[in-house]
């Protein structure tokens, strides 16, 4: 798009001042300021403050539509319509801990739902999934468009980056949004997911609405809210879009940081694995079957992704992607080979009891300070950085028994990242109550269930 064939008068000072005074930006407004900024003519200053405006002002259901649009429309679409079947994706909104995809998009393949996923990276204190695939040594995540269609069409499913070409605008905002603090806004969240999964191919989508602590937005309100919206706004541009509400006041799972994430992973399709990680996968899968028109219900789904894990098929199509996107399988074959950072510090339990908490949120802040995420764009991740947990809210816990052990290879925040892991705890002299970890589903008609 010429940025020049729309009105001169637009100039993205004015058009951020416009949005700080509350006011409604126009559908030719935003087109302009995105296509503007996609093409490298509105600089990153500029977009960060408009994105910093968002994130106070907010945007009403017209605007964060037309967003959405411009961002499909910023780069080209894949086209899926040779591959038969309905193509399903998930999507997290954010989590601690949240390695889902790595073992749901294999098993649901494997039940002959086809998953393009279009997947983003850690963002704030949350991890993202590519980061997680490329501490497998040569894994690529940047597929081709046509390398994408032809991996589905293979495999039956295929995990990678935007492109240049691929919601090129939400490749650019999304990286931006993680350096200036605006991860946590539900326009700018939902225009970048729907985007992505509408120009990945997708005809059906599931969300994992991550609620509590560790959570993008903490509270419930909140995160019904952004459901909402998401749900909404993916009917609305023919994306048969459902959300699934999980808890994440606790990292999901023991393992936090990208090659311990993928490790714990490879565990799961081995038939082991953490079962808080195991539940969710089997409910989501359920759906994605669901919706799929694979299984009747979500409870027929579930027990088909249990059949094709115990069978091994999720994990030799695991296998397979990772071959084919350039992956070194012996590290997937022989987990424990792989390298490790150089320091690894175990911190102990300073009482007798029960774990009654685990604050995600400062486990998640604590893996990236260790080397696991990113505090600007442009920073790189260590692979092997984050935490290990040996114990879960509930478990009983002697006076100098193992809590966790952290991986790190920057040697001065190692007593300050010691203080803050033991500070992420709570005990108690009683059991906690058990934690609910699939809470609510919202239908595409914006309907809540609280059975699922």
């Amino acid at each position: 798009m010429n940025l020049n064939s729309h009105s001169p008068s637009f100039r993205m000072v004015d058009l951020i001042a416009k949005k700080q005074a509350g006011h409604v930006l126009s559908s030719e407004e935003i087109r302009w300021m995105v296509s503007g900024y996609t093409a490298n003519r509105i600089p990153d200053y500029q977009m960060s403050a408009f994105l910093m405006t968002v994130y106070f002002q907010g945007m009403n259901r017209e605007e964060t539509r037309d967003l959405t649009r411009a961002m499909i429309n910023s780069g080209s679409c894949v086209d899926l319509s040779s591959i038969s079947g309905i193509k399903v994706d998930k999507h997290s909104t954010g989590g601690v801990g949240d390695k889902v995809s790595l073992v749901l998009a294999p098993l649901v393949a494997a039940a002959g739902v086809p998953v393009p996923m279009m997947a983003g990276r850690g963002l704030g204190h949350t991890g993202g999934t590519l980061d997680k695939l490329e501490s497998i040594p040569g894994f690529r995540t940047d597929l081709s468009e046509e390398e994408f269609q032809d991996a589905i069409r293979q495999i039956g499913f295929a995990i990678t980056g935007q492109t240049e070409k691929i919601a090129a605008a939400d490749r650019k905002i999304y990286a931006l949004r993680d350096a200036t603090g605006t991860v946590a806004s539900i326009p700018l969240i939902s225009s970048s997911i729907i985007s992505k999964k509408k120009a990945e191919g997708a005809d059906a989508l599931v969300l994992d609405v991550k609620v509590g602590r560790g959570a993008l937005l903490q509270s419930q309100e909140e995160a019904f809210q952004l459901a909402r919206e998401l749900v909404a706004l993916g009917n609305d541009l023919s994306l048969r879009t459902v959300a699934l509400f999980t808890s994440m006041d606790e990292p999901l799972g023991y393992a936090v940081g990208n090659w311990l994430e993928t490790k714990e992973s490879i565990a799961c399709l081995r038939g082991g694995g953490p079962p808080d990680l195991a539940e969710i996968v089997h409910v989501l899968g359920g759906i994605m079957l669901v919706l799929g028109k694979k299984a009747e219900s979500i409870q027929k789904g579930s027990a088909i992704i249990q059949s094709c894990l115990e069978s091994g098929e999720g994990l030799r199509l695991f296998k397979a992607m990772v071959k084919r996107q350039g992956g070194d399988l012996s590290f997937v074959e022989n987990p424990e080979v792989y390298p490790v950072p150089k320091h690894a510090v175990t911190v102990e339990s300073p009482q007798s009891g029960f774990i009654s908490f685990i604050d995600a949120r400062n486990v998640g802040t604590l893996s990236v300070a260790l080397g696991a995420g990113r505090l600007r764009k442009e920073d790189s991740v260590d692979p092997g950085a984050g935490i290990l947990f040996h114990k879960k809210c509930g478990d009983t816990i002697e006076k100098g028994d193992p809590l966790a052990t952290f991986y790190t290879s920057k040697e001065s925040v190692l007593e300050e990242s010691r203080i803050r892991l033991l500070e992420s705890f709570a005990f108690s002299q009683i059991p906690p109550p058990q934690s609910v970890r699939i809470k609510s589903l919202l239908d595409e008609k914006g309907e809540l269930s609280l059975s699922v």
